[in-house]
């Protein structure tokens, strides 16, 4: 395993929205590089957490528009991917949420 995998998943999202997804359908959410490939979320879930990944669907969410007085700016573009796992898999770092 290297840290290359360490580096595509960025954190898991847990939501409200997530948390309805992942009972009813085991789907789970992360934030991921935001030029990393389907191919590559699957390669890094399976790898660090020892599941078996079967779709991988992932979204360019575009950043906030911010301001503070007269200046105004944004918040950077972020990927997340939305992943499938096998009947029967999970992770232990969604159970809690």
């Amino acid at each position: 395993m290297t840290n290359e995998h360490y580096d595509i998943i960025r954190m898991p999202r847990i939501t409200e929205k997530g948390s309805r997804q992942k009972d009813k359908n085991n789907v789970l959410t992360f934030v991921v590089r935001k030029d990393a490939n389907k191919l590559q979320v699957r390669k890094a879930i399976e790898t660090i957490f020892k599941v078996k990944v079967l779709d991988v669907t992932t979204v360019v969410c575009a950043g906030k528009k911010k301001r503070l007085g007269a200046r105004q700016g944004s918040k950077p573009d972020w990927k997340k991917a939305y992943v499938t796992l096998k009947a029967g898999e999970k992770i232990d770092i969604f159970e809690g949420a």
